[in-house]
């Protein structure tokens, strides 16, 4: 038998939840491909590649489970429902989820759920975009002639006030004392929030000239990379259509891309009139 074909490497009634990395499939895990094979169910992000799906043998239920930001998808509620009621139907279950389960995948939330349920489960952890992404870029995230330490944020996490009105993230976060201490910030889901997050840098006295690097479909032969400022960059990402999916590099470290690039992705330069 395959050593990567093992039924026995996730019980019946048992639930993986695996991260699938940020998109190259070269970059999954040998145990994620292990439980993909073991699986009889497998609920999946909307993110997850055509190319990753492919590991999952013929037969097997596919769940998928969206989780678009801002666009219409599963409840958490639901998604957890769901794995409850496959793995009490005996089934083998993965959780395949993009980048890493516990880097702002909600993977916490469904362990939480199912270790209150009593249900069995596993975590296989995935390499994250916010490294992984900038990396294809040709942009370290740490370089020790540039900083000693990386902050990741989502911008994207909503709470509510004590109104009941839900409110973004960024405004829990103090983006001014944020961009003082960390030379270097990584934005997950960042690109609806950019003009408030980069407003807020500005103000707290991060440089206009700061680079900023805008990383689109990370990890993929679509892979696009957008190189700007902190002063510039909402602007250029509107002018060059940076959506979503995408993640944001700000710092020194940017530079770097100009002599380390080695990826073949698309360089999308913006726009400057009058040059």
């Amino acid at each position: 038998m395959n050593e990567l074909e093992d039924p026995a490497y996730l019980a019946p009634g048992a639930v993986a939840l695996v991260g699938a990395g940020p998109g190259d499939p070269d970059l999954l895990t040998l145990g994620a491909v292990k439980a993909l094979r073991a699986a009889d169910a497998v609920v999946y992000d909307a993110l997850v590649s055509p190319e990753i799906l492919a590991f999952i043998p013929p037969g097997r239920e596919l769940i998928a489970a969206g989780k678009r930001g801002g666009r219409p998808s599963a409840s958490q509620s639901d998604i957890c429902d769901t794995l409850v009621e496959l793995a009490r139907e005996g089934k083998r279950v993965v959780r395949l989820k993009g980048g890493d389960p516990f880097v702002f995948g909600r993977g916490g939330e469904e362990a939480l759920r199912l270790a209150q349920e009593g249900i069995p489960f596993r975590v296989i952890p995935g390499l994250t975009s916010g490294i992984a992404g900038p990396a294809y870029a040709g942009i370290p995230v740490t370089h020790r002639e540039v900083n000693a330490n990386v902050a990741l944020i989502t911008g994207q996490e909503r709470a509510e006030d004590p109104e009941g009105e839900h409110l973004p993230h960024i405004t829990r976060v103090d983006w001014e004392e944020l961009g003082r201490i960390f030379p270097v910030l990584v934005l997950y889901m960042a690109m609806r929030n950019l003009h408030l997050v980069a407003s807020r840098l500005l103000s707290g006295g991060r440089s206009p000239e700061t680079p900023v690097a805008v990383i689109r479909w990370a990890t993929t032969p679509r892979q696009e990379t957008m190189v700007s400022t902190l002063g510039r960059v909402v602007e250029d990402s509107a002018a060059c259509k940076m959506d979503p999916p995408a993640i944001v590099v700000i710092g020194e470290v940017v530079n770097l891309r100009k002599k380390i690039k080695w990826f073949n992705d698309r360089e999308i330069i913006p726009p400057r009139p009058g040059e």
